[in-house]
């Protein structure tokens, strides 16, 4: 049986955010996958990809990122 159940890790253990059904039997073997859960605002993490950096290097950054001119150039040459 697969189940998905959230859990925080505290104190150097995982404690539930909710009981397991069914109940598991004390003693009983499980396997644990760990998921990482996602940034709830991803846009506030994204806003702050260039904190601490100045206007220029921001430029810099974005004219780089932006520059397809040598995109589709043969590297043969």
């Amino acid at each position: 049986m697969t189940q998905i159940c959230e859990a925080v890790y505290e104190n150097g253990s995982f404690r539930l955010l909710a009981p397991v059904e069914p109940q598991l039997v004390e003693g009983q073997h499980v396997r644990l996958v760990l998921e990482e859960e996602a940034p709830k605002d991803i846009l506030e993490m994204a806003m702050r990809v260039y904190d601490g950096l100045t206007e220029e290097q921001v430029e810099t950054i974005e004219m780089i990122a932006f520059d397809r001119s040598n995109f589709f150039r043969n590297k043969a040459e």
